[in-house]
């Protein structure tokens, strides 16, 4: 079996109500909607963090673009899109 920890947060009135009328709707109790709100958050930030470190990895191993070169890139993009929207 799962355990699990008890939390407390302070939350303001009007995102209460909003909570208490989804769980209304749900059938579900507000431990479980607020459990799986800081689960998605989490998981979020996670993910958030991971793509963080990609982008640290990437400029430790010297794989990065230099600003004129990345404008360049950008601007061939937007010229490409705009050849193919004119066609």
């Amino acid at each position: 079996m799962t355990k699990h920890s008890v939390i407390s947060a302070r939350i303001d009135p009007e995102t209460l109500e909003l909570v208490d009328r989804i769980v209304a709707e749900q059938g579900r109790s507000r431990a479980w909607f607020i459990a799986q709100a800081v689960r998605h958050a989490a998981e979020q930030e996670a993910r958030f963090a991971a793509f963080l470190q990609e982008g640290r990895d990437d400029i430790a191993a010297g794989r990065v673009v230099d600003h004129a070169e990345a404008l360049k890139m950008m601007d061939d993009m937007i010229a490409g899109h705009e050849a193919r929207c004119t066609e």
